[in-house]
């Protein structure tokens, strides 16, 4: 059970990371090319380039920045233990899917098993907190019933 959560956490962990790198890899590729254009005749055209290099820089360092947010909450959520209700850190079973809440990472395939990385603070992680297993919540008009928590 812990090996899982630990399995799903480092998918977490991966997948942030390459945010991290993508977002690294753009800035970079933004102020080479930045530094390779070469200030022609046509100023404005020059100023208008050199703009938008900046502005595509300014976007990939506020991924870089919501990336490192994400590794902050990964590494406060524990993979030790069971929890009686769910919370961050647990493996939530539903009749509608399993889920591991963590952060909003998406879908975790492992061991041929699908898994939602979703954050406690999005609208269906508020809804499962603090349930136990047998509880039931509604979501967008679809029940879940709460199996077994991890």
């Amino acid at each position: 059970m812990n090996d899982l959560k630990k399995q799903l956490h480092a998918l977490c962990i991966a997948y942030v990371n390459d945010r991290m790198n993508a977002a690294q890899f753009a800035i970079n590729e933004a102020q080479q090319a930045t530094n390779d254009d070469t200030k022609s005749s046509a100023g404005d055209k020059y100023e208008t380039g050199r703009e938008m290099m900046q502005q595509e820089t300014n976007r990939n360092l506020t991924q870089l920045n919501e990336a490192n947010k994400l590794i902050v909450a990964l590494n406060q959520i524990s993979t030790a233990g069971q929890a009686g209700a769910a919370e961050a850190g647990s493996v939530v079973i539903t009749n509608n899917g399993k889920f591991y809440l963590s952060i909003s990472a998406g879908t975790l395939t492992l061991h041929n098993e699908t898994y939602f990385a979703i954050s406690p603070g999005s609208p269906i992680g508020l809804k499962m907190k603090g349930c136990r297993p047998g509880e039931e919540f509604s979501l967008n008009g679809k029940v879940y019933k709460v199996e077994d928590i991890l």
